[in-house]
């Protein structure tokens, strides 16, 4: 059985020979394996302490409090070598550091697809003198429904289309509530475009359960459907192609009277119905047409509901949603694509 001075002289003798050999170690691998072999569970200091049990009970203290120390020191110049081994690694690094290398370009953002569309919409109508407005998401049924003509029991108030929060309040299916709001504000002659988000149950390759819609009208004295479709083609020729064909087909829409849709010679196939190797155009199904938007005068009965003369005002309104734009223009087959954030796609609208 050692002594108390003998496991004294072994603990203080641990210092010199770690110090020895973290002398000849010269890399982070060889310096974790020189603490394993001293510090370690089964290293030399824990073989040199598993003996103080035999001491007697008056040297234990003494034993101890170097044992703690010869550790401490042991630690210390541990990480005194792992710093000074680091430092020459960098110092290496930075030796051979060439400046005149090109430095690395970071990763830029850029403008969403869907907003540079929403921007070059509202760019287009701020020229032809239409202002742009805003308003909540969350609507009551009054602007949503009620003035918009669209009476209790319409199939567009169904709640297969509809997000109710409750019995009278809803995620706002259009932005139409906007024309609604700023008419209230506003005596005519007035013009306006309504950017924003709108919501409806619905989720397919062409349907988001939420999607970018602009509304826009216009109402003073003596406006006729020949002002509806001069500016509306204006813009189609201005977003598309000034080449692009316009036409107007007689629809329904509970606001406007007399109402119609509107659609562009196909921009993928140039209107033949027909991709350029010969097979269906799968845009618009071999018709050589795609509809872009919705419009028609303003119904007499929502001028009512904002206290217009419906004798002395007319006035049209138009819908279109901003993704079903910016896929024709940009032919894109899946709409889920503008919402999946997926750089390889994105990348492409620098």
């Amino acid at each position: 059985m050692n002594s108390a001075g003998e496991i004294s002289k072994n603990l203080k003798s641990l210092i010199q020979e770690f110090e020895k050999t973290l002398g000849q170690a010269s890399s982070l691998q060889e310096l974790e394996q020189a603490r394993v072999d001293f510090l370690g569970r089964k290293g030399r200091l824990a073989g040199v302490m598993s003996q103080l049990p035999g001491l007697p009970a008056q040297d234990k203290p003494a034993i101890g409090r170097l044992s703690n120390e010869v550790k401490e020191s042991l630690n210390n110049l541990l990480s005194n070598k792992i710093s000074d081994i680091q430092r020459k690694s960098q110092e290496e690094k930075l030796s051979v550091f060439d400046p005149s290398i090109p430095g690395r370009t970071p990763d830029t953002g850029t403008i969403h697809p869907v907003t540079r569309v929403t921007d070059d919409i509202c760019s287009i109508f701020v020229k032809l003198g239409f202002d742009i407005v805003t308003g909540p998401e969350v609507e009551t049924d009054f602007y949503n429904f009620e003035a918009l003509n669209l009476p209790p029991g319409h199939p567009a108030r169904d709640m297969q289309d509809t997000l109710y929060i409750s019995e009278s309040v809803v995620l706002r299916t259009h932005t139409s509530p906007l024309q609604v709001r700023t008419m209230l504000k506003c005596r005519p002659p007035l013009a306006a475009i309504a950017p924003g988000k709108v919501y409806r149950r619905d989720s397919d390759l062409t349907h988001t359960p939420m999607f970018h819609q602009i509304e826009g009208f216009l109402v003073d004295t003596n406006v006729s459907m020949a002002d509806l479709r001069g500016t509306l083609t204006a813009f189609a020729h201005e977003i598309f192609d000034p080449r692009v064909c316009v036409r107007f087909r007689p629809s329904f829409f509970p606001f406007t009277e007399p109402s119609a849709e509107v659609d562009i010679s196909c921009v993928m196939c140039k209107g033949c119905g027909r991709s350029p190797r010969g097979e269906p155009c799968r845009v618009c199904k071999e018709t050589g047409w795609v509809e872009i938007l919705g419009c028609g005068m303003i119904d007499p009965a929502v001028f009512e509901k904002v206290g217009y003369d419906p004798e002395k005002y007319t006035g049209f309104a138009f819908g279109l949603g901003v993704e079903r734009v910016a896929m024709l223009k940009y032919g894109i087959g899946d709409l889920r694509m503008f919402f999946e954030n997926d750089l390889r796609f994105l990348n492409q609208f620098v």
